[in-house]
């Protein structure tokens, strides 16, 4: 019965009330009387508890969604829990999910019904889908009773090991609203974070770490081991945990790591005051430099770094705000500029972002003015911009303002003086006076501006132009006699009382230039000193008072007059300042004040120092809510200081089980693991790394077989860390745990330099074998047990002319099989196909002298392109510094310094190397972008004692990279660059030099390409490669007819081509 009589109110054929509509409101009759405030027996919502009670899930879910969107409006929805919360055993999915949306938004308010449904929340906690446990969760954790605690610690225990890393994150959510209910829960929950911690999934990693701040910020142990991971998760993890992370970061680094500005700023300091001490002094000083080791920065801070910068392209204002702040408290100054841009690229955004950002910017603009200096007109005032935006603009503007770029600045603040906003322009009147004492060049200039601003219709403008000018004065009085003419004449006119009393305490201070004037304006002003301000009269008392002292016979009886007066003031500050001075100047009985009142009164002043008031404001840390309102807010944690001596870095090490050896013919089974892995998991190793690791296997067969497994057991353990797999190794069996001693950073690096400098190594003879013959029937064993489960997919072992277990691999081995793949069939043998590829060679790379050891003061270095593709960027060529130390002293502190470069170009920095010993060599690797430029890359090589000037030209052969492409490809794309985009040539070969090895040799010795296969009786050899940086497609034929060959290249940057070809004859000519 209630069911119809509801259908037919609902539908409005039994009943002349209108519907309800379910938005929270009450239905109203045609009588105003009747409405909710008169009718005690109104019933609200009564439709929507009925359709709660029902049995049909669709209205069910109806009601709930009309319940939610009253909600979602900010409308009070409390009367319905009751029924509200008998469907949260609904089986109808849709209505459980949306029953506990709206628990979780009135849990806390209905603490007492919530409690009659604990039970059903916790069977929720094992419910088969992971959206319910997670919302069970979430109103368990929102029920604010103290009672229920261990209950919540349980369901959060049980919830932290669910399989859902949704469910997770809830937890890790739950976790500051149980902290904050019962505090004495800290310990257990501490646990329970470090188990989240350690969690791999990018889901959790913002939640854990919110936690951590909100539970234990000050358990930074806990992040230790962790630390590298969250670094390499940061970039995938959610944009507000990205926030969390780099905040925390921020003070982790801070603790764990030294300032990597300290080195910079001890020099300085110690050059200030060396001419100043005395020559023990000096000695002491050099003593202590000496022992002092320069700055390195460690391979963590660096890493934290470079994995934060690329979230300077966020989308979100606040990852990009974290990131410029983590840069500006934990970034060596020189890289601390790339934050400007991605700053500048938020301004365009809303105002409240404006606001924010360029509260930041104007903070950083106070100690780096060179960051912001490009983008000076990003920070002009536009008149749609508030006066708030507009204020800090000026702020910003006024902190870049040099010798350089003051005119167009003063050229702009010139335009906002005549702005209607009266606070605006008072303030560019102040930022005039800021630029004129700032930079004493244009003091003049502004000073005989803000004189004309004195003729200005707008009071405000006259008298902020007064009181700037009072200040400017005061740094050199002697020279402007006749402003303070010219101000004091004024005097009648100007009726704002701070500029009133600005021209007043000129005149009194500097009387004896104006001598006649002064007095004369005292009296004007004894005349109005009753209706004067209060801070006018306390400037007309002592004017009088100064006067009287300078020039007592014209002055006396005024100063007098003025003091009678003030005597009755109802000011009682003017009162006391009367008093005071009157005994001072005009004592009845002489005491010792009054020998020395022209002393005290006619003291110089010191200059006010006019400074940005964003200068204080540093000492919170940028982006939070204490910097906005420069005070300390509630929860605000000031930045620890940089520590003088870092931690131990050890403790950021992972431990990692290593498989347990056994036996000498299962040695070499690691070894042969890891290939496999690095060739299927990894497609980035080249076959330059595979070889290389085949001769470190032949040189462990001559060490003894302890050192034998440990060292295979380190590099496991390397190499486990570097590729972060948890994959187990077949037929071993987890031995102790061995910490890794190097980072992740410092592996890549290591791997880095192993690459670059393979020519050194394999330059050298291959070991002798005498001491593993006799191991050698078990290797070849296992070697065919592995080949069989590959699947004979020993692609490069069949085409590159080398055994697997000997031979010496060359100098570099040409990455042209890549290309020849469509040639190669799956198996141990070669191809039987015909083609005129040219197998794999080895190509000898050239070195170059960057700093000859004479001019260089024992230190040399030579470098060469080693034709990999950069780590750094793969539009920067590759090259390898090797740095030689011929002198008789040890070289410290080597790294590269202040780069002269072209429009496009880039250099990545090598590591800085701590110290070169006596005749030792070191190589390292560094990178740079040519912008596909010949032009040669001017930077200096520092060292602790002396700099030098170098420059890097580049070939224009090695500012390409090799590109695969076939012969239909090749013959496609040379037909579409014709014309001025093809250079041809014709050469004589000599006579031992016409066969297709030589040609294919010179050329790939010239230019770093890729020789395209073709029918082997075709005697066209074509090339293929793209420029570096922009990657245009260079092609490369060269037709041997007998004695003579053509020559054609073909690319879009003609210089390019035209040098390349010039290269190309040279080579293939020469005999």
């Amino acid at each position: 019965m209630t069911s119809n009589s509801f259908q037919m109110g609902s539908t409005g054929f039994g009943s002349d009330k209108p519907p309800s509509t379910g938005s929270g409101e009450g239905d109203f009759s045609n009588d105003p009387a009747s409405n909710s405030f008169f009718n005690e027996n109104f019933k609200r919502h009564e439709d929507l508890k009925a359709m709660l009670d029902g049995n049909k899930d669709n209205l069910k879910l109806d009601a709930m969604k009309r319940i939610i969107g009253m909600v979602a409006k900010g409308k009070d929805a409390s009367d319905l829990f009751p029924a509200v919360v008998k469907n949260v055993v609904s089986k109808n999915l849709e209505v459980k999910k949306l029953v506990y949306v709206y628990l979780t938004r009135y849990a806390e308010e209905q603490q007492d019904l919530a409690l009659l449904s604990i039970s059903t929340f916790q069977r929720a906690l094992k419910d088969p889908n992971q959206l319910i446990r997670a919302s069970a969760l979430r109103v368990l954790s929102s029920i604010r009773v103290l009672m229920i605690s261990p209950i919540m610690m349980l369901a959060i225990k049980e919830a932290v090991m669910d399989m859902s890393p949704y469910v997770r994150k809830t937890a890790a959510h739950a976790i500051p609203k149980l902290y904050s209910l019962d505090p004495e829960n800290k310990e257990q929950l501490v646990e329970v974070i470090e188990k989240l911690l350690g969690d791999k999934t990018t889901l959790v990693a913002g939640s854990a770490i919110q936690a951590f701040e909100e539970v234990c910020p000050e358990r930074i142990d806990l992040i230790h081991k962790n630390y590298r991971k969250l670094c390499n998760l940061l970039v995938d993890v959610e944009e507000w945990g990205q926030v969390v992370i780099i905040g925390m970061m921020t003070r982790y680094a801070r603790t764990q790591f030294v300032s990597p500005n300290q080195d910079g700023t001890g020099e300085e300091s110690r050059n200030f005051y060396e001419s100043e001490d005395d020559e023990k002094d000096e000695a002491e000083d050099d003593e202590k430099d000496t022992k002092k080791k320069p700055y390195m920065m460690d391979t963590d801070h660096r890493l934290l770094l470079r994995q934060a910068k690329p979230l300077l392209n966020s989308r979100n204002a606040s990852v990009v705000m974290s990131v410029a702040q983590l840069y500006h408290h934990c970034a060596p100054k020189s890289e601390v500029g790339v934050v400007g841009k991605a700053l500048i690229r938020l301004l365009r955004g809303h105002k409240e972002v404006q606001y924010i950002v360029l509260s930041n910017i104007a903070t950083m603009t106070v100690a780096r003015k060179d960051m912001f200096e490009p983008y000076l007109k990003s920070f002009y005032v536009r008149s749609s911009d508030p006066t708030h935006v507009k204020l800090l603009k000026l702020e910003i503007l006024t902190s870049l303002a040099t010798e350089t770029n003051i005119s167009i600045i003063l050229r702009e603040l010139q335009t906002y003086v005549t702005s209607t906003d009266k606070e605006f322009a008072a303030a560019t009147i102040q930022a005039i006076g800021r630029c004129a004492s700032n930079i004493a060049e244009i003091t003049d200039t502004c000073l005989s501006g803000l004189v004309h601003l004195m003729s200005n219709r707008d009071e405000s403008v006259v008298a902020e132009s007064v009181v700037v000018i009072k200040k400017l004065l005061q740094m050199q009085s002697s020279e402007h006699k006749d402003i303070i003419i010219h101000m004091a004449k004024m005097v009648d006119q100007i009726t704002v009382p701070m500029a009133r009393a600005s021209i007043l305490w000129l005149i009194g201070e500097y009387s004896e230039r104006v001598p006649k004037i002064a007095p004369d304006v005292l009296r004007k002003m004894a005349k109005t000193f009753i209706s004067e301000e209060d801070i006018v009269k306390l400037q007309i008392l002592n004017l009088a008072a100064k006067l009287c002292l300078t020039n007592s016979k014209q002055t006396r009886l005024l100063c007098q007059y003025v003091f009678n007066l003030a005597k009755y003031d109802q000011n009682y500050d003017i009162r006391d300042r009367s008093r005071f001075l009157r005994q001072l100047i005009m004592p009845v009985e002489k005491g010792p004040l009054a020998k020395h009142a022209k002393k005290i009164l006619l003291a110089t002043k010191p200059a006010p120092v006019l400074q940005s008031k964003f200068e204080d404001q540093d000492q919170y840390q940028l982006g939070t809510l204490s910097h906005i309102l420069n005070n300390k807010a509630t929860g605000y944690r000031d930045l620890p200081e940089w520590p003088e001596e870092a931690p131990d870095p050890s403790v950021r090490n992972v431990e990692l089980p290593v498989p347990e050896v056994t036996g000498k013919s299962v040695r070499k089974t690691p070894a042969k693991e890891r290939g496999f892995y690095s060739e299927t998991e990894s497609s980035s190793e080249d076959e330059d790394s595979d070889e290389e690791s085949k001769d470190s296997d032949e040189e462990e067969d001559e060490s003894d077989e302890e050192s034998e497994e440990e060292s295979d057991d380190s590099d496991e353990s390397e190499e486990e860390e570097s590729d972060d797999s948890d994959i187990p190794q077949k037929n071993s069996v987890p031995k102790k745990p061995v910490k890794v001693e190097k980072s992740e950073s410092e592996e890549e690096s290591e791997s880095e330099e192993e690459s670059s400098s393979e020519e050194s190594e394999e330059e050298k003879p291959p070991p002798p074998k005498s001491k593993t013959s006799k191991k050698k029937p078990a290797k070849e064993a296992e070697a065919q047990n592995n080949a069989d489960l590959l699947l004979d997919l020993d692609l490069f072992g069949s085409t590159n002319g080398m055994s697997s277990s000997g031979g010496t691999p060359g100098n570099i081995l040409t990455p042209s099989m890549a290309s020849a793949m469509s040639n190669l069939s799956i198996s141990k043998t070669p191809s039987s196909s015909s083609s005129n590829f040219v197998q794999p060679m080895n190509i000898p790379l050239k070195s170059y002298e960057l700093l000859n050891r004479m001019t260089g003061k024992g230190l040399g270095i030579t470098y060469k392109f080693t034709r990999t593709v950069s780590v750094f960027s793969p539009k920067m060529v590759s090259i390898e510094l090797t740095l030689t130390n011929h002198g008789d002293n040890q070289l410290s502190a080597i790294k590269i310094g202040k780069k002269t470069l072209q429009p496009g170009m880039e250099i990545q920095d090598f590591p800085e190397i701590a110290s070169l010993g006596n005749g030792a060599c070191t190589s390292v690797l560094m990178a740079i972008n040519f912008n596909d430029t010949t032009q040669p890359a001017k930077f200096e090589i520092c060292t602790l004692e002396q700099t030098f000037t170098v420059s890097i030209t580049a070939p224009v052969g090695e500012l390409l990279q090799s590109h695969t492409m076939g012969l239909q490809d090749f013959t496609q794309q040379q037909g579409k660059l014709k014309g001025m985009t093809e250079n041809t040539g014709k050469v004589t070969l000599p006579e031992k030099k016409n066969d297709s090895k030589s040609v294919v040799t010179n050329v790939l010795t010239v230019a770093n390409m890729l020789q395209v296969a073709s029918d082997e009786t075709d005697t066209v050899y074509r090339f293929a490669a793209k420029t570096m940086s922009e990657g245009v497609l260079v092609l490369v034929s060269v037709d041997v007819q007998g004695e003579s060959a053509s020559i054609v290249v073909n690319c879009e940057k003609m210089v390019i081509g035209t040098m390349l070809l010039k290269d190309l004859k040279s080579v293939l000519g020469q005999s």
